[in-house]
């Protein structure tokens, strides 16, 4: 497939803002095409950000019938921009849309996309310490049916914009509020994919605990509520006595994090060992109070590594290495930040370089 370039003139282009918040502003250009039943993708296109104009019956406004992504762009120091692993998040994004009944994307071509999209947009990577490109790809089920089947008409287009840290502490350790009593997902629904249902489904808590002054949501798992999933934006590491990493095994209703894939690769790298267990939140609990776990870490595309440094469970809270950042996050978020910036060396091959 053939892809349509109307780029602004430069006259006409806007410029990265020197105050960067996260995801709040966006580059000049996205990139759309369409999928008709009997017809597959077809109108692709990068042109000038614009909004989009939908049939009030669209299924997603009705069914949430929709996926999305998060990647980034990194600035390096020589002017030259790096994509992290972007081949990944194209294979979850088609992994996704087969579990919402949804036609899959050619993955090839999706990086073709991503590579000019982004060298058109350069310019509003920034350079500034902690900032980056975040790229958001997404689907849509389009067209106009009320009738709960799957869709025959459906918008890919991806979007992105100059970020800053996603969380206002920057690599400092959060607040996490562990839920007793919401759950995200369950095991055989859609919990391992990136669809908006689950994130919306975290909302309401998550809105009603900031107010108390917590950053995230650590959730439970649906059938016992007692086995750690994964946080709100991220997923989640517990550091045993400086050394071991420990993290929730993949359930089905806990996203796959690249960024957790990555973790888990890395780490034995620079030393540490590295499993994947079911963990029960008291025994978790327990072990942050006695002071087995060392660190505790939630790590993900937006946040890369953050650490945490309270945990609070029916009013009761549990501090982590005196609410300090700690020697094994604080390694792996300058290995990993490094290679994405391309002042480490990327041994797994991670970066592709525009």
């Amino acid at each position: 497939m053939t892809i349509t370039i109307k780029a602004l003139a430069a006259d006409e282009r806007g410029s990265c803002p020197e105050e960067l918040s996260f995801g709040a502003v966006f580059s000049d250009h996205m990139f759309t095409q369409e999928y008709t039943k009997g017809t597959g993708w077809q109108n692709a296109e990068i042109a000038p950000f614009h909004n989009i104009v939908l049939n009030p019956a669209a299924p997603v406004l009705h069914y949430g019938q929709e996926i999305f992504e998060g990647l980034k762009a990194y600035r390096r120091a020589d002017g030259g921009v790096n994509l992290f692993r972007p081949e990944e998040n194209f294979k979850r994004f088609n992994r996704s849309a087969e579990r919402m009944s949804m036609p899959a994307v050619d993955e090839d071509f999706h990086l073709d996309v991503l590579k000019q999209w982004v060298s058109i947009d350069q310019n509003w990577v920034p350079s500034v310490s902690e900032s980056s490109f975040y790229i958001r790809p997404a689907m849509i089920a389009t067209g106009a049916k009320l009738g709960l089947s799957a869709a025959d008409s459906y918008l890919h287009f991806i979007i992105g914009g100059p970020v800053g840290p996603y969380f206002s502490e920057g690599f400092n350790p959060v607040s996490v509020y562990v839920s007793d009593t919401c759950r995200r997902a369950v095991v055989g629904g859609i919990g391992e994919a990136k669809t908006g249902g689950n994130y919306a489904a975290s909302l309401h808590l998550s809105e009603e605990v900031a107010k108390q002054g917590y950053t995230q949501v650590l959730w439970l798992d649906a059938i016992e509520g007692r086995y750690v999933e994964e946080v709100g934006a991220m997923n989640i590491f517990f550091v045993y006595e400086g050394k071991t990493l420990v993290t929730p095994e993949l359930s089905g209703s806990i996203l796959a994090g690249i960024t957790r894939d990555s973790v888990l690769k890395l780490a034995p790298t620079l030393g540490f060992d590295v499993r994947e267990e079911r963990l029960d939140i008291n025994e978790v609990l327990a072990d942050i109070e006695s002071g087995k776990i060392t660190e505790v870490f939630g790590c993900g595309t937006a946040a890369v590594i953050s650490p945490v440094g309270k945990l609070c469970l029916k009013g009761k809270e549990y501090i982590v290495n005196n609410f300090e950042s700690g020697p094994v996050s604080t390694s792996l978020y300058d290995e990993l930040t490094g290679i994405q910036y391309g002042t480490r060396e990327d041994k797994f091959g991670w970066v592709v370089s525009l």
